[in-house]
């Protein structure tokens, strides 16, 4: 009764209140241990560990102008791809009937924590396929921390900034899960508001999942839709992290409050957004900077995974894996299995595509660029995977034009002036480009 209490005292001080002050960044230093990973043993090929040392001929090379290359635009299976088939099999069913569900997560660093690629591809899936749209799925409120970039196609709100974790970080006071990132917050009176912004599709939701935890005092959160607020309808407190909104009707925006006392604190790890509709829902999970090793430093990856329970993930990590000094392909390849293996257990019909690194250069002396060497090293690491676990692999390092082809992209407008990210053109081309190549794969099936 006492907690009811002051629960509710803290909604009129919600609704009276009007004065913010600032919140400022903390500094963590507990690390987050690691738990166990299986190892894996490739018999396909001997590997081998790739240093690069930076001279004076990488940094004086001039490129040459590059095309891409459509004709190669597919996706190359690897050997007994029978998870893809069965995921290709499923989504003709659930197109052509209308009948079912079925999750694609799309995971990586800072391309896809900017969302313009990933939602690319899920407009192509509704405007082409004429389905009304399934649950838009899973979500982070990147921007409720300061300078964190937000996916367009939803606006997150807040009152004061949030403090913010990634899995790039050497330590973290909080564990992470499948979203590699988290806000958290020990003010009573902050919130996060949620707001679709993609109004050519009805994304709506009957239920809401926060995936989070309170620290300190047992906290739950409040959602407030419209006028009304709801407290959670249900907690798993197996796992101590999940909130369970459920609603009699649909619901597009909305914000959080986290009633928190002195001492307290609630860490936020992402929203699910659910409905019953049929249809294909496709999630992103970005993380600027993260590496493979990043999103196996997630200690509850594979619980949030069981959430998520995903048919396809699409794996655009490798960027910032390849970007040092050195490429050691034998610690990439193994972190990818261990990811692998960790979503399969979760999901174990999961199926996977490997996308290569694009093309990018790197900042020389006298503020140059030169091209950055390891793309054909990753690529061939790719493919091998395709191999180990029945998926196959996107070569957008081979499509948009191999080693030094980003240079064209930047002269095009299509890259930014670091010759590693795209810009919103860039971007939007490679969701077509990878459409192009998913779908073909399906008309494949319907012969």
């Amino acid at each position: 009764m006492d907690r009811h209490r002051k629960i509710i005292t803290i909604l009129l001080a919600l609704l009276a209140w009007g004065a913010y002050s600032a919140f400022g960044q903390v500094d963590l230093t507990a690390a987050d241990s690691l738990p166990e990973m299986p190892t894996f043993t490739d018999t396909l090929v001997v590997d081998t560990i790739v240093t690069f040392v930076e001279t004076e001929s990488d940094i004086d090379e001039t490129p040459e102008e590059t095309q891409i290359r459509t004709e190669i635009d597919t996706l190359y299976w690897g050997r007994d791809s029978q998870p893809l088939e069965r995921f290709y099999e499923k989504l003709d069913r659930v197109l052509k009937t209308r009948q079912g569900n079925l999750h694609i997560v799309q995971m990586g660093g800072s391309h896809i924590q900017a969302g313009t690629m990933t939602h690319r591809f899920r407009k192509h899936m509704l405007d082409e396929y004429g389905a009304p749209p399934a649950a838009r799925g899973f979500i982070f409120p990147y921007s409720a921390a300061s300078a964190c970039n937000n996916p367009n196609d939803y606006k997150t709100g807040k009152d004061r900034p949030f403090n913010l974790i990634r899995n790039v970080y050497q330590s973290y006071a909080f564990p992470l899960g499948a979203s590699g990132i988290a806000v958290w917050n020990a003010d009573s009176l902050n919130s996060i508001s949620i707001r679709m912004n993609a109004p050519e599709y009805d994304f709506v939701a009957d239920t809401i999942i926060l995936l989070g935890k309170a620290y300190g005092w047992p906290i739950d959160p409040i959602l407030k839709e419209d006028t009304i607020y709801h407290f959670p309808d249900s907690i798993d407190f197996e796992n101590d992290r999940y909130y369970f909104f459920n609603f009699d009707h649909t619901v597009k925006d909305f914000t959080l409050y986290f009633p928190c006392s002195k001492g307290d604190t609630f860490v936020v790890n992402g929203i699910l957004l659910k409905n019953r509709r049929p249809g294909v829902t496709l999630s992103s999970i970005g993380v600027n900077g993260a590496q493979t090793s990043s999103y196996l430093r997630c200690k509850n990856l594979t619980r949030d995974m069981e959430l998520l329970r995903p048919d396809l993930v699409i794996f655009n990590i490798g960027v910032n894996d390849a970007y040092g000094s050195s490429f050691d392909s034998v610690a990439f390849k193994n972190n990818y299995l261990k990811l692998v293996a960790r979503i399969r257990e979760a999901s174990p019909d999961c199926a996977f595509i490997f996308v290569t690194n694009n093309d990018t250069w790197k900042k020389g002396r006298k503020g140059r660029y030169y091209v950055n060497k390891t793309g054909p090293m990753v690529q061939d690491v790719m493919y091998r995977l395709a191999d180990l676990t029945g998926g196959a692999v996107w070569d957008q390092f081979a499509v948009m034009g191999g080693l030094k082809s980003m240079e064209s992209w930047r002269k095009k407008g299509l890259a930014q002036k670091d010759r590693v990210h795209f810009t919103a053109s860039g971007y939007n081309l490679m969701g077509d480009l990878f459409w192009d190549a998913f779908i073909r794969e399906l008309k494949k099936e319907r012969k």
